[in-house]
């Protein structure tokens, strides 16, 4: 594990995890060891959901929940339920999400719902919340020959169909994911 994910959390929002490219940029990152990733199982039903739906059942979102939890068995926040009850947020639905990044002592709550995590909310928290686009390229800038690697095996790793450099700055850039689709424009010799 690399000396970042010694020291930095970021928790997941199943907002990030159930796209399919954002959570396979994200995880292979961390495996990377460029940050410890936290989650906590309502977090992993909803991203299992959502899979499901994105994919229009195309995808068995259980096996995409079970490979994740295979893969990073310690990433599971338990016991923040105490804090859920204390906390305000827009939607109270929310709450578990704070809850498990102050339980587990995240620094960033990454999600698309920048909204659902007000900055008044969480700055008592010493919590952030970061859109997974300026998350991702937050990384990839923080060590980029480390991240690049990492982001090159990801890419090698789509087999059905197989994914050019041209054509995953594409995706990136479908998906909102412009910061990224440019820093990975920039280094697409090495990808």
């Amino acid at each position: 594990m690399s000396q970042y994910a010694d020291r930095f959390t970021a928790l997941i929002d199943a907002c990030v995890l159930g796209g399919a490219l954002r959570r396979n940029m994200l995880l292979s990152l961390a495996e990377a060891g460029l940050f410890r990733p936290r989650w906590n199982v309502r977090i992993l039903d909803e991203t299992q959901k959502a899979i499901s739906e994105i994919t229009k059942g195309a995808t068995d979102g259980s096996r995409q929940r079970a490979a994740i939890e295979a893969a990073f068995p310690e990433s599971l926040v338990t016991g923040y339920e105490v804090f859920e009850d204390k906390l305000k947020l827009p939607d109270p639905g929310d709450n578990h999400v704070l809850a498990a990044a102050i339980s587990t002592s995240a620094q960033v709550i990454v999600t698309d719902n920048l909204a659902d995590f007000p900055a008044e909310a969480l700055s008592p928290h010493a919590i952030d919340a970061i859109s997974a686009d300026d998350f991702i390229a937050d990384t990839i800038e923080l060590d980029p020959s480390e991240a690049i690697l990492a982001l090159r095996r990801m890419r090698e790793r789509f087999a059905n169909p197989a994914i050019d450099v041209p054509a995953l700055i594409h995706k990136l850039e479908a998906q909102g994911l412009l910061q990224v689709a440019t820093i990975m424009n920039e280094y697409r010799a090495f990808l």
